[in-house]
């Protein structure tokens, strides 16, 4: 079964450049009744050989609170994952520091209001919070599933929007930006309304690869090409290199009897990586990993060997900021 670990053990790889130090800045934590992903897990990803000293937790509704206010159930995925981050800072776990930095989940579209629920975060992890993600991705099309924070139709575009991300403004936090590939404009139109937050753009801006979408990735290339060209102009948006090896992304790596190679990984998807770093420049960039989502398709191990593979042609100090530089100072880690 695909993404599981005998599927995954299919390909065995020797780790490639294995003292390069790492920060993940992109995974989750979650105990689903099918799905559990938690410090074990994780560590046992990141420990599999490549030199992770550090993570970044990202929202996915785990772990909200049970009770109280609805706008501040959220905060409750940021004292659970304070508490692993706890237990990892111990040291009793091994060397890397899991969950070095929050990004946890609001309702911007509260207006005003959603200050409060940000304060309430900060509170709860005053040393670890950094910002929020509230995931867009909208599309027309009933077979593209919608972001779990169910979005609507230009949602960053809305006045009540606009009014909660004021709120990060005003508190000196970052935005991290999951949309789909036809929505990326609205994040240049955010970022250029909003010169002063951070905003950092997840999963490529989500190039859709199923559905009306599917055999048509030239098409779709040249069009993401441009947009994020444009997206790149504005100097607070900084870019996630990783999340396209999901069932969105149309590659179909979980419909195979064998995982791919990162030599698979690296010929598939070079172009994206390559055309990212090109616009943003690598003090911009950042690779992640995006588990345990992309464990559906890849081990961890292999993820970060293609990222390596794809970076082969770049110097030490380019290096330094894709593999940990960039997401150590975004993520404000010092």
């Amino acid at each position: 079964m695909a993404g599981d670990a005998t599927w995954l053990a299919q390909v065995e790889e020797a780790v490639l450049d294995p003292d390069l130090p790492i920060i993940d800045p992109h995974h989750h934590l979650w105990d689903h009744p099918t799905s559990r992903y938690l410090l074990d897990e994780l560590l046992a990803d990141t420990g599999s050989g490549h030199n992770v000293v550090a993570t970044v937790f990202m929202e996915c509704a785990a772990m909200y609170r049970a009770d109280g206010p609805e706008a501040m159930k959220p905060v409750g995925e940021t004292e659970f994952v304070n508490g692993i981050a706890a237990m990892s800072a111990s040291g009793i776990y091994g060397p890397t520091r899991a969950c070095a930095a929050i990004v946890g989940f609001a309702d911007l579209t509260l207006g005003a209001a959603a200050g409060e629920v940000l304060e309430a975060h900060r509170a709860a992890a005053p040393d670890r919070f950094r910002g929020i993600r509230h995931a867009a991705g909208w599309d027309p099309d009933d077979r593209v599933r919608k972001s779990h924070t169910n979005p609507t139709e230009r949602m960053m575009l809305s006045p009540a929007f606009r009014e909660g991300f004021a709120e990060l403004d005003r508190l000196g936090m970052s935005f991290d930006a999951w949309c789909y590939h036809p929505q990326i404009p609205e994040v240049t139109e955010l970022a250029r309304a909003f010169p002063d937050v951070v905003i950092v753009l997840d999963h490529f801006g989500g190039p859709l690869g199923i559905g009306p979408y599917e055999g048509k990735r030239d098409e779709i290339f040249t069009r993401w090409k441009n947009d994020v060209a444009e997206l790149a102009t504005c100097p607070n948006v900084h870019a996630k290199l990783g999340g396209i090896n999901m069932a969105v992304n149309g590659f179909g790596w979980h419909k195979r009897e064998r995982p791919p190679t990162s030599d698979e990984l690296a010929a598939a998807t070079r172009d994206w990586y390559l055309h990212m770093i090109d616009a943003f420049g690598p003090g911009r960039c950042m690779f992640e990993s995006n588990f345990p989502v992309d464990k559906l398709s890849c081990s961890y191990r292999v993820l970060w060997n293609a990222f390596k593979e794809i970076a082969a042609g770049f110097g030490d100090a380019e290096k330094e900021a894709l593999f940990s530089g960039t997401a150590r100072r975004v993520y404000r880690l010092d």
